[in-house]
């Protein structure tokens, strides 16, 4: 789950990438819309949040124009005006929720995942596919509903990949880059591999396919 952030104050910008990276996502930062535009326009995110106060435009503008592009993630839009009408415009220009500073992370993240459930179809914390379950707040995962084993923060974001894209060819390319935002340093070429039969050795082998030259699939069945 690879999310954008467009924060112009460095220091909550920081704050909540740290935690949205505890809590398994992927977070690329944008501090002004043109950067973000430029983000949005060339990496694959499940998620935007925004502020709206922006140095170099409007937020709202900026929904406006992603929405005008058919870009169809969910957006929770951060402000600090908390009148009605404020909130109202905001989901009229098309954000899908409204959070007003200051905030609790706890809150942000619940308001995220109530966002991503809804966006993905899975209504609730417990991802099943294939008699594989997955916590999602545990961060652990099942093959028969009663032996439950950790995970690391790296196996559990490419698992929760691949199970919210069950039989779809997802080449290496797009696992890492779901995997780690743009500011970190470039991982390994055969760190998918790596964890793949990390992954493989508590699912079982047959778990998730390799076709080669393509990529991996995680089987609906």
């Amino acid at each position: 789950m690879k999310l954008l952030l467009l924060e112009d104050d460095d220091l909550l910008a920081e704050s909540l990438s740290e935690t949205l990276e505890d809590n398994g996502y992927s977070v690329d930062s944008a501090a002004t819309v043109h950067a973000a535009e430029s983000l949005m326009s060339t990496e694959d995110y499940a998620l935007a949040i925004l502020d709206l106060g922006l140095p170099d435009g409007s937020g709202l503008d900026l929904i406006a124009r992603w929405r005008g592009q058919e870009r169809r993630l969910p957006i929770l839009a951060l402000t600090a005006r908390d009148t009605w009408e404020d909130k109202v415009a905001g989901l009229r220009r098309g954000a899908d929720d409204y959070l007003t500073k200051p905030f609790h992370e706890a809150e942000l993240l619940a308001r995220l995942h109530a966002l991503l459930r809804r966006q993905t179809g899975h209504l609730n914390a417990m991802l099943s596919v294939n008699g594989i379950q997955l916590d999602e707040e545990r961060r652990q995962v099942s093959t028969d509903g009663c032996r439950w084993q950790p995970l690391t923060a790296t196996e559990f974001r490419l698992l929760r990949y691949l199970m919210h894209h069950p039989d779809r060819v997802l080449s290496k390319a797009q696992l890492l880059d779901q995997l780690y935002s743009l500011e970190q340093d470039a991982p390994a070429p055969n760190l998918v591999e790596v964890y793949i039969a990390k992954l493989r050795r508590r699912l079982g082998k047959n778990a998730i396919q390799t076709r080669r030259g393509q990529g991996y699939l995680l089987a609906s069945r």
